[in-house]
């Protein structure tokens, strides 16, 4: 059995309901769907003629870039960049961007990651 402190109250379950409708109402899923396909379609450009890359792939804005070695000493050299981004798998970084991420700060990362990756790989 598991109990939760906060689970199912009314106040945990009015957080959520508003969450729910702030998504709704600013069109967040579209947003997401948007700003996602324009980073997976950016990455691969980017990236398409670098050896190394296995893959770009996600849904909305969760984003995988799979790389053919490990990779998480990217962490940091993003971290000192600005970028928060994360490696799973040993070989995949991982972008989970805020759903009320802009299209300027979009650009932002796909130019940044873009060249962190290259210099990465060896390629810049």
């Amino acid at each position: 059995q598991h109990g939760s402190t906060f689970g199912g109250n009314p106040l945990a379950c009015r957080a959520a309901r508003a969450v729910l409708e702030t998504i709704q109402s600013e069109g967040l899923v579209a947003h997401a769907e948007q700003l996602g396909r324009f980073l997976r379609d950016g990455l691969r450009n980017a990236l398409t003629d670098l050896d190394g890359l296995v893959a770009v792939r996600g849904r909305g804005l969760m984003i995988g870039i799979e790389l053919d070695r490990p990779c998480a000493a990217l962490v940091q050299q993003a971290l000192e960049r600005g970028l928060l981004i994360n490696v799973t798998a040993e070989r995949v970084v991982r972008l989970l961007p805020p759903l009320v991420i802009q299209t300027g700060e979009a650009e932002e990362l796909l130019r940044n990651l873009s060249e962190l990756i290259r210099e990465f790989l060896g390629q810049s």
